[in-house]
């Protein structure tokens, strides 16, 4: 990989250096998830490229020193997209790719859910639904009292907008003004158990959001120049926090896995993993 200064922010990275970065992480995903035989892979997809977009083009963060005070601060509230993070922070040099053949294996730093206190680069042990939201908006504040200038950034599953402890969440963020604080919704219609909009119901979403004074963009999920500039925007924005509702697919990037809530939580025998692999050069 190519090197990029990670602790200086607008780094000029191409939209197609970004690509061929997502597509490396796809298959790291699905190498690992196929390695332990368990694991999450819809989700991990599906938000590919909203989280190499922070972490290679717009998130000050430094791989050499994980607890460096300064760095932006990425929550993965939806922690059962951990393949994900993981790919990602391997990528960025926070520790070994080696090790990403060890998820979820007995003694592994790679679990089934983020653990903070074991693998650099991890925030919070992502795990309980809808807890990301509540824990950015006390870093945020945390980051004013201190006079601080780092970013506070939320990946949240469009499923978890069940829970009522995000709008809580929402409500507090609105009102202490939390301008450096941007949350982002993958919204990919699927969760654990089927459609979002058949298990509960959560549009209209953006119009939702806004009723809680948050500033609202909404994006192709996929599209980086989008991605990019919505994440400029919000950090132009003052006074009021931002969310970033970006319209994905579950199961990106593996045609059979797309749309398929048993591809929440299902992973296929290796032979299959290879040809989704291979079906994933092809595109």
């Amino acid at each position: 990989m190519e090197a990029i200064q990670f602790a200086e922010p607008n780094r000029q990275v191409s939209v197609e250096r970004l690509q061929a970065i997502s597509r490396q992480i796809r298959k790291d995903i699905l190498e690992m998830l196929s390695e332990a035989g368990s694991g999450h892979p819809g989700g991990s997809l599906s938000a590919v490229e909203l989280v190499v977009a922070l972490y290679f083009a717009k998130m000050v963060h430094n791989p050499l020193d994980p607890r460096w005070a300064d760095r932006d601060r990425f929550l993965l509230s939806k922690g059962h997209a951990a393949p994900l993070l993981y790919a990602v922070l391997a990528e960025c040099g926070y520790f070994p790719k080696s090790e990403l053949k060890t998820l979820r294996k007995l003694g592994s730093r790679l679990q089934g859910h983020p653990d903070p206190t074991k693998l650099p680069g991890v925030e919070i042990p992502g795990g309980p639904e809808g807890i990301g939201l509540s824990e950015g908006v006390g870093m945020a504040l945390a980051a004013r009292l201190d006079r601080k200038s780092y970013r506070v950034y939320v990946l949240m599953g469009d499923g978890e907008l069940n829970e009522g402890e995000v709008w809580e969440a929402a409500m507090a963020a609105a009102k202490y003004k939390l301008d450096n604080l941007t949350a982002i919704v993958d919204r990919n219609g699927v969760q654990q158990d089927g459609l979002t909009e058949q298990i509960m119901p959560i549009e209209p979403v953006a119009n939702k959001w806004r009723a809680f004074n948050w500033n609202v963009i909404e994006v192709d999920g996929y599209d980086f120049e989008q991605i990019l500039g919505a994440i400029d925007e919000a950090r132009s924005v003052r006074n009021k926090p931002t969310v970033i509702v970006a319209y994905t697919t579950k199961g990106k990037g593996v045609e059979f896995m797309e749309w398929q809530s048993e591809y929440h939580g299902k992973v296929p025998d290796k032979q299959t993993v290879q040809k989704a692999i291979e079906e994933l050069q092809k595109r």
